[in-house]
């Protein structure tokens, strides 16, 4: 069932697989076989998650012959930055609707959404968003224009589809290391990430746990915004499957005060993953659910010695956009 995904307009926009990377060290301290799924590690832009979920969503795009696509984030918004290097690679006009939190400060994601050229919309809350979007598609519209409304992070289910792909990518790379995967974690905001794991899995039939590390949504309105995601990218692959908000696994403590804070114990994890494997987490969303990865093996709900793949769904340049937040805490 899952080979009906090769049926859908893709554009490629990067190469895969992406690296599966064992972290010896972290392992070693917590007492699990950890790998790292380097969705960071994509030629795109700076590469992360969005990009899997472009693949689809560009091809959707290109096939209904729309010449402009317009997306909205926060001002730090990787998917924005991703949403415009990919109707950039595609010869598309790009325009952004970018809100609060934070501070619209002229760095990484921000900086880059300029070097690209997109055509930048500042509202000054998230309630303005969708409103905002939806005025700004009629006016292009109006001008002769063909736009394509993609939903923040990528939310819809050709967004989806990426990660379903993407499970089986990490299900391979697996057993190729003789491993067998126990718990998938990862950074959960929009949801498509986790809907596309959660659908994979199950069209795979492989007893594995995602888990959601919520970067600012609670529980509830997580669980029923992924659920729904799974259901209707289940209907637009054909297949029967549903699932419901309750068999989706979120935990919203890690949060550390509301979405895109970033208090100390954060920078303490990025510094912690840095110095033991190298790795670049970002304040706003991988470092935050490694917190959470670290917190559920130490309470004992992911078991010790079990197989974890932590995702690592990218964020690059969002530490210099935060550089003066996390300087003071180093």
């Amino acid at each position: 069932m899952i080979g009906r995904i090769f049926s859908f307009p893709r554009v490629r926009l990067t190469t895969l697989p992406t690296p599966l990377e064992k972290a010896e060290r972290l392992s070693k301290e917590l007492d699990v076989e950890l790998f790292v799924k380097r969705d960071d590690v994509m030629e795109l832009a700076f590469g992360g998650n969005k990009v899997r979920k472009l693949e689809f969503i560009m091809g959707d795009v290109i096939a209904n012959g729309c010449d402009t696509v317009v997306t909205s984030g926060a001002f730090h918004s990787n998917h924005a930055r991703l949403t415009a290097a990919a109707a950039r690679k595609l010869g598309l006009e790009v325009y952004l609707v970018l809100a609060p939190p934070r501070k619209p400060t002229r760095n990484g994601n921000l900086l880059l959404d300029e070097l690209l050229g997109a055509n930048i919309v500042f509202v000054e809350s998230r309630d303005e968003v969708s409103e905002k979007v939806r005025k700004l598609a009629e006016e292009l519209r109006a001008k002769g224009r063909k736009p394509y409304v993609i939903p923040g992070g990528g939310a819809s289910p050709h967004g989806v589809l990426g990660y379903v792909l993407a499970a089986l990518e990490i299900v391979q790379q697996l057993y190729q290391n003789n491993a067998r995967p126990r718990y998938i974690v990862h950074a959960t905001g929009s949801g498509a990430t986790q809907a596309g794991l959660v659908l994979g899995t199950k069209l795979l039939n492989l007893d594995v746990e995602i888990i959601g590390i919520s970067v600012g949504r609670s529980r509830k309105e997580a669980c029923e915004r992924i659920a729904n995601l799974v259901n209707e990218t289940a209907k637009l692959l054909g297949v029967n499957i549903t699932v419901e908000p309750e068999e989706i696994t979120v935990f919203d403590d890690f949060t550390f005060g509301g979405y895109a804070e970033i208090p100390r114990e954060v920078v303490e994890i990025m510094k912690r993953i840095a110095r033991l494997e190298g790795l670049i987490l970002d304040p706003v969303y991988t470092a935050k659910a490694m917190a959470g990865l670290i917190s559920l093996v130490e309470r004992g709900y992911i078991d010790k010695k079990s197989t974890v793949v932590f995702i690592h769904t990218g964020g690059t340049p969002i530490p210099f956009q935060y550089s003066d937040e996390i300087t003071k805490y180093m």
